[in-house]
């Protein structure tokens, strides 16, 4: 076998091997793009329900609050009616975001360029902490629905001062959650145990899959320039 027959078989070989790497590559990314699709379609099914329990719950609340400041308005504790009022009203706003995130959902596309869909789930993944943050602001109205205006004339100092406790202790820990509950915060113990479930691990996993596909991209790039 002469020089020039070696430089073919060379050149042959290398060019084999450079269009094996670039099948590899795209199956590689292509499979991580349906494990992507498959993780994000998780979520669906606990969206629709939630938002079919929320929509319920926000129609029946809704309703009793309207009814009650216009029938009953003179009769009733307005502390109760204030109280129900603002769980409707945010339940209204977790809800409004549980179904742009659905639709979002429904727009994830796997054929779509890595950095669109993971603009996707980064918006899924913020719009989940705000949810949580929300949906947490409740706290504090859980332990005021049975204030009435007797309380002001009956109870005495002790009394006050157990209920001062203890609806000051739900209201510093909505307020605690709400301004702690952020990404940055993903590893902590309190954090893993509010957010690990359905709606959140599968979005965990589908960014790490995406980064995983980008930096590989980058470094191919990368090293084919230096080629």
């Amino acid at each position: 076998m002469n020089e020039l027959e070696i430089k073919q078989l060379w050149q042959s070989t290398n060019e084999k091997l450079e269009e094996s790497f670039v099948i590899n590559r795209k199956n590689t990314e292509d499979i991580t793009r349906l494990k992507v699709q498959n993780f994000v379609s998780s979520i669906k099914p606990i969206k629709i329900f939630t938002i079919l329990v929320g929509i319920l719950w926000v129609g029946i609340l809704g309703t009793v609050v309207v009814n009650l400041f216009i029938f009953s308005f003179s009769k009733i504790s307005h502390l109760f009616l204030f109280s129900l009022a603002i769980q409707v009203v945010l339940t209204a706003i977790a809800l409004t975001i549980y179904i742009y995130q659905l639709i979002t959902i429904y727009q994830v596309d796997i054929t779509e360029p890595i950095l669109k869909t993971q603009e996707k789930i980064a918006n899924l993944k913020t719009t989940t902490l705000w949810t949580a943050k929300i949906m947490f602001l409740q706290l504090p109205v859980w332990t005021t629905f049975w204030w009435n205006e007797t309380m002001l004339t009956d109870w005495n100092f002790l009394q006050w001062s157990i209920l001062s406790l203890y609806t000051g202790s739900f209201t510093f820990l909505a307020l605690w959650l709400f301004f702690n509950i952020k990404y940055e915060n993903r590893d902590k113990k309190w954090f893993k145990f509010i957010f690990n479930g359905k709606e959140w691990t599968p979005l965990m996993k589908s960014m790490e899959l995406l980064e995983q596909v980008n930096e590989y991209k980058i470094g191919t790039i990368a090293g084919n320039r230096r080629g």
